[in-house]
């Protein structure tokens, strides 16, 4: 089983940015120590919900100031960015981390990103698969070339090259299956439970080839982690805290047209996390935690620690999960 951290870098009520970004790569540093295996890396845009909007930039920081510890994006959105451009940053990042570096991409949402990059509903919409092929191209060999509906272009040489395999994040049936299809893994949000990523799991294997029982072994899933010196404890202090952060970030994303969207509650929602992740003792994450990989096949988690909105609480519990519950899960 592979456990990671998954850093959205939140603005909590009384922070800046500046200094949130900073202590988001201290957590990345103090994860590589407790002996998680990775870091993930959120993007986000014009928001309080997380306020790194380059993943990329932040994991070559933490790149810099760490040695063993894998570094990944959890995503970068694919539908605001130039498949190829993404491509050679992933590439710089695969060989100045000495191979430490994973691509997780997304198609994103139908926000006001897409008016203020440029690039407009359609490349939402329908432009999805031909970006990430385009990407799979890019990162699959010496050169790339186009001819597509949104990308077209001459043969040009890959500078620097390299051979990566992107994990895809998958809300839909639709990405599901543009992901299995390819043989990419996914990277399955924290905001289902076990009976909805293992159906997931089972659509994957359904519409990809030979080897989609193969690739389930490589899929993420996201989740929120906090141990405490007893279930009830834990999920007191993240129902006490969270909100403030979630309600206030949630309402950032501003759709790009008038299409309708519904706000979700954040205290409903603080409910539904701490209800299927590992949030309580260390007995009782850990548990949590197989009980996930039975039911889903999914043995890769990256789970936000930072939930509690302080510093100093987020590396005790990284600190904490470490000592704690990794030796149970390893053990």
């Amino acid at each position: 089983m592979r456990i990671g951290i998954f850093v959205v870098a939140g603005l909590f009520p009384g922070r800046q940015a500046g200094p949130t970004l900073a202590d988001a790569v201290e957590w990345i540093v103090a994860a590589e120590r407790a002996g998680f295996d990775d870091a993930w890396i959120a993007e986000h845009h014009f928001m309080s919900y997380g306020v790194c909007p380059s993943p990329l930039t932040l994991a070559a920081v933490a790149i810099g100031r760490t040695t063993r510890i894998g570094l990944g994006t959890a995503v970068s959105v694919l539908s605001t960015q130039h498949p190829v451009a993404l491509a050679e940053q992933a590439a710089m990042l695969h060989h100045l981390s000495g191979g430490r570096f994973t691509l997780g991409v997304g198609r994103g949402g139908p926000w006001v990103d897409l008016e203020v990059f440029g690039t407009g509903l359609d490349r939402y919409e329908r432009g999805f698969a031909e970006s990430l092929d385009l990407l799979v191209s890019a990162l699959s060999g010496a050169s790339v070339a186009a001819d597509g509906e949104f990308f077209r272009f001459r043969e040009v040489p890959m500078v620097p090259p390299a051979r990566l395999r992107p994990v895809v994040a998958c809300t839909s049936p639709g990405t599901v299956g543009l992901a299995a299809e390819r043989g990419l893994p996914m990277l399955l949000g924290m905001h289902i439970g076990d009976a909805d990523k293992a159906a997931l799991v089972r659509r994957y294997r359904e519409h990809g080839g030979p080897g989609a029982a193969h690739e389930a072994a490589g899929h993420v899933a996201a989740g929120v982690a906090l141990v405490g010196d007893s279930t009830a404890a834990a999920v007191r202090e993240l129902k006490e805290r969270m909100p403030s952060w979630l309600g206030p970030g949630l309402a950032g994303y501003v759709p790009l047209d008038d299409r309708p969207r519904t706000p979700r509650d954040a205290g409903a929602y603080v409910d539904l996390l701490t209800g299927i992740h590992p949030v309580g003792s260390a007995e009782y994450c850990a548990e949590t935690l197989r009980r996930t990989a039975e039911s889903t096949g999914i043995e890769h988690f990256i789970l936000l620690v930072e939930g509690l909105g302080e510093h100093r609480r987020t590396l005790e519990n990284i600190a904490r999960f470490g000592a704690e519950v990794l030796p149970l899960l390893r053990g």
